[in-house]
């Protein structure tokens, strides 16, 4: 008996014990490091791209970003903004007081402006398979009538952010003066066209509207207009635009050359 309490000492359980509460103690270091180690990183990051983003918002003039220009577009700024952009949009579909004040508005109405020597896509573009040549500069400013609201324009492109159904329209004015010679017939077919851009490559026509003209020797000008307008589906990303035949005759005169669109349901 004597020589059996002299051999003191941690029994096998005990031992099992000490080695489970060091590897718990073990573990929980590992993991408390990483969490350290990782929001370092985070804050890091996020102070980085915090501080650009405020620099862009500090910016009053945002007349210096042109939604028609692509080295404004590839800006980290403009990228800021648009991604600020549809997150607030994304939370304002999702938000009970959004719904409680109804819907926002979804419209868009851009004219025609005098200033832009691009106004036509160029024969050889990518619209090729479209009919008639694109327009691609339109005034989207607030200055006069234009007015952009959830809808974004891009190479003469308006950008659909919601899908539902809009009523889409536009009007381009055809002015022309030409010296008329005897016994010759002087017409003038003037087509304007409406497209959409889907995922699919090619782009989908949505209208047409067409006037053979003529007009008396004794006119000074030719003037016409063709408007014409419809309610379509549309879908998120999706993109629309116009294109015309014998476009050297279009005056992009910001009250007869417009072009819109506004959600319906």
């Amino acid at each position: 008996m004597a020589m059996m309490e002299v051999q003191g000492g941690p029994s096998l359980g005990q031992t099992c014990v000490l080695i489970v509460i060091f590897t718990v103690l073990l573990q929980s270091l590992c993991v408390a490091v990483t969490y350290v180690y990782f929001t370092n990183e985070l804050k890091q990051m996020q102070d980085k791209y915090s501080k650009s983003g405020i620099a862009c918002f500090l910016k009053e003039d945002d007349s210096y970003w042109d939604p028609n220009d692509e080295e404004s577009m590839n800006s980290p700024c403009w990228q800021v903004k648009w991604q600020l952009r549809q997150l607030v949009r994304k939370q304002q579909n999702i938000s009970p007081l959004v719904r409680e004040r109804g819907p926002q508005r979804v419209a868009a109405h851009i004219t025609g402006t005098r200033g832009r020597s691009n106004t036509l896509s160029s024969p050889n573009s990518k619209n090729e398979k479209a009919l008639g040549r694109k327009i691609n500069s339109w005034e989207s400013s607030r200055s006069g009538h234009s007015f952009l609201s959830n809808l974004h324009l891009r190479n003469g492109e308006l950008v659909i952010h919601e899908k539902g159904f809009y009523y889409i329209y536009s009007q381009t004015y055809f002015r022309f003066q030409e010296e008329i010679k005897e016994n010759t017939k002087n017409d003038k077919q003037m087509v304007q066209y409406i497209y959409k851009y889907t995922s699919y490559p090619d782009p989908i026509l949505l209208m047409k509207s067409a006037r053979n003209s003529c007009w008396s020797k004794d006119a000074e000008y030719g003037l016409y207009s063709i408007y014409q307008g419809g309610i379509f589906e549309l879908k998120e990303n999706d993109r629309i635009f116009v294109s015309v035949t014998n476009e050297h005759l279009i005056d992009m005169d910001h009250e007869a050359s417009f072009f819109g669109a506004f959600l319906v349901g």
